[in-house]
């Protein structure tokens, strides 16, 4: 796509507003094209060159030399990353510019401290020393660097996966089935699937491989009894109703009435009829306590610090700090705690977040063991061997990038004996 003034000052004015990180880069970003009716081709240019940039920050900083304005960032990442020569973009460059650029592609970043290598910040590199090598605190990094692709889950109320497949190949669209789960899809471009008739007929949900098998970790029953403790607008939810036959009792809990309320139009899509949303003002919330020791298998997502999908949201890096990451770990003690109360004897829990730090995953983990003797953590590797899951795992399901080419994902099965 040819660079013209134009649209060098659009990107420009998008990371002005963007990178002060005030607020998630894809809501601001979407304000930012509500204001400006532009072409579909500058909004392709400025959300590859915005999100770029969030990737390859670090680096574009130090090639910037202390200058680094949202101009000059946006140049830097098209000659570095774009794939923009200098003769493609010598028409919009001021005097000094050029000399400047040519330096620009001669970084090598082998030469650079490793934070700037694995493109994560300091105080995040060195809470991951704690229990990486520095070997894979590099993989983890230049993984997250990488787009996702876009995984979907067949809704099996409703379709097969072959049929499925079948369907996406007659309109020419890539697509094959996820390696580990028997009801995902991942799809070679990003296309808007919102139109689709498989979308809007409920046959498919967007939803990411790792997360997919956190439903195959729960495994619930079809006359089970089950709680989505922090369902959100309710994608794992779904997924549960469909391993449930959408028979039993599913409630859908969550103290967010504006997310469980972006669960309705999902819901009437999916044909699943065992759903009960149901709005709670905490996790200690009297709702919770009437169920208490009734319960036959709790789904615990838990917030988290999102630091396992920077491939999608690499603004949360610089959103998160040590202080944060304190604040939600005493959250996530908290609902586990109270989510764990929901459980009958010999109920399973499930605890999971999309977090790749040790803190916000096996240390809840073990705490919570200490502090609870009635409850037993279940190796996830033979909990998936189970489930005819080919994932070789220990203890915890650990998925990477790098490694599974999924969003970095943490969970532990936990069972009340």
């Amino acid at each position: 796509m040819l660079i013209t003034e134009y649209r060098l000052e659009l990107v420009i004015q998008a990371l002005r507003a963007i990178l002060p990180l005030a607020h998630p880069a894809d809501t601001t970003l979407r304000y930012f094209f509500k204001d400006e009716r532009i072409g579909s081709n500058e909004r392709e240019l400025v959300a590859e060159t915005v999100f770029g940039v969030l990737r390859h920050r670090l680096l574009l900083e130090i090639t910037c030399a202390g200058s680094a304005t949202p101009r000059r960032m946006a140049l830097a990442w098209l000659v570095r990353f774009g794939g923009y020569n200098l003769r493609e973009i010598e028409p919009v460059l001021k005097h000094d510019e050029k000399e400047w650029l040519a330096t620009v592609k001669g970084v090598k970043a082998d030469d650079l401290p490793l934070p700037a290598q694995a493109e994560l910040p300091e105080w995040l590199v060195e809470k991951m020393h704690a229990s990486y090598s520095d070997q894979d605190i590099l993989a983890i990094g230049l993984s997250m660097q990488q787009g996702a692709p876009l995984d979907i889950r067949v809704n099996t109320l409703l379709a097969k996966r072959d049929d499925v497949l079948q369907q996406l190949h007659d309109k020419n669209i890539e697509a094959a089935a996820t390696p580990y789960s028997p009801v995902g899809i991942r799809l070679k471009e990003k296309i808007p699937l919102n139109k689709d008739a498989l979308f809007t007929e409920g046959k498919i949900e967007v939803q990411d491989e790792g997360s997919q098998l956190l439903g195959f970790l729960l495994a619930p029953k079809r006359n089970d009894m089950v709680v989505d403790f922090c369902a959100g607008a309710g994608g794992k939810t779904l997924m549960l109703s469909a391993l449930m036959n959408s028979q039993g009792r599913l409630y859908a809990m969550d103290t967010s009435e504006k997310r469980l309320a972006n669960l309705k139009p999902r819901l009437k899509r999916s044909g699943a009829s065992n759903i009960q949303p149901m709005l709670i003002s905490h996790e200690n919330d009297l709702k919770v306590k009437r169920l208490s020791g009734k319960i036959d298998r709790v789904l615990v997502d838990a917030p988290c610090s999102g630091l396992g999908t920077l491939r999608r949201s690499p603004d949360l890096k610089f959103r998160q700090s040590p202080g944060s990451i304190e604040e939600v770990t005493r959250k996530q003690a908290a609902i586990l705690a109270s989510a764990s109360r929901l459980l009958k004897k010999g109920g399973r829990l499930v605890y999971a977040t999309c977090s790749i730090l040790p803190e916000e995953n096996q240390h809840i983990v073990q705490a919570f063991l200490e502090a609870h003797p009635d409850f037993v953590l279940r190796p996830a590797g033979e909990v998936l061997k189970q489930q005819k899951i080919p994932l070789e795992m220990g203890d915890y399901l650990e998925l990477r990038p790098h490694l599974h080419n999924t969003d970095g994902f943490f969970a532990a099965v936990l069972e009340r004996v």
